[in-house]
């Protein structure tokens, strides 16, 4: 025993306290940087590497009637449309050169392994559900179109459209402190140059806003056809069902669910009411 030793022992014993050095804390090393070569990539065996092989996701703009697609989908005894679930943002970070190397050996880059984390969690909410296609109708996915049919080469989409002006004042008027006019008319029109490229790029069934609340047996009849599933009349009584929590501050959502009626969307804008900007796209997507 060393004279250290010796002396904190009958230090201890005299007045119960004993003398330690302090010690440093030592920060851990802030994560890697994503190596410039980890470019998304399909699953290399679709069998093994997907547990949801066919996701349905609706690529829409902001205000343009997701939310009640969403019910009338749900609301189908074969279909799990919940809440938006914004898988893609969901990151991985190998903070260490051991496990970098680990993964490398195994042949699994960083991008790759997110996508095997993204198709867990919705292989988690389907199984929970206990039906057997998922639809998810995250807006910003508008955004992430492209990854999303890398993670998910047999992806199902359905576009959902309302006219542009419409889609632009819906979200001013959900406030129109925070969202000016001008820039509500710039926010909304980025979703909507997105999903005329995603349009252009992938195949899906067209839908819009204005049509599902003016005839929407039909509509459904046409989704459940070009999901391979027989139509239920219930998806137009989506207020019998339950739809989990969905509702922030949109309105008067609660009371439409609760009665289950499709209601009428607001008049068209005129001609001279759809501003410069919007009338591009209004006219590419056949409003003009």
């Amino acid at each position: 025993m060393g004279w250290k030793t010796r002396v904190n022992t009958a230090l201890e014993g005299m007045t119960g306290y004993s003398v330690s050095r302090v010690r440093r804390e030592v920060a851990p090393p802030p994560p890697a940087p994503r190596p410039p070569a980890d470019v998304p990539r399909p699953p290399a065996d679709p069998k093994l590497d997907r547990l949801v092989r066919e996701p349905v996701f609706v690529l829409s703009p902001v205000r343009s009637g997701s939310t009640l697609l969403r019910v009338m989908l749900n609301s189908h005894s074969r279909i799990h449309a919940p809440h938006e679930l914004h898988v893609r943002r969901l990151a991985v970070t190998l903070t260490t050169d051991p496990l970098r190397q680990a993964m490398e050996t195994l042949g699994f880059s960083t991008s790759d392994i997110e996508h095997l984390l993204w198709d867990r969690m919705l292989h988690r909410e389907l199984t929970g559900s206990g039906k057997q296609i998922i639809v998810d109708k995250t807006p910003s996915n508008v955004f992430a179109h492209r990854r999303l049919a890398t993670c998910w080469p047999d992806a199902r989409y359905i576009f959902l459209m309302r006219h542009p002006a419409s889609i632009a004042l819906s979200w001013h008027e959900a406030d129109p402190l925070e969202r000016p006019w001008e820039e509500a008319i710039q926010h909304t029109l980025r979703y909507m140059r997105y999903l005329t490229e995603a349009r252009r790029r992938l195949d899906g069934l067209t839908l819009t806003y204005e049509r599902v609340v003016a005839a929407p047996e039909k509509e459904m009849r046409g989704v459940c056809a070009h999901l391979g599933i027989d139509y239920e009349p219930g998806m137009v009584r989506y207020g019998d069902h339950e739809h989990g929590e969905f509702v922030k501050g949109i309105g008067d959502w609660r009371d439409k669910i609760r009665t289950g009626r499709v209601q009428p969307g607001r008049p068209l804008p005129a001609r001279d009411e759809v501003p410069e900007e919007l009338r591009e796209i209004c006219a590419e997507w056949g409003y003009l």
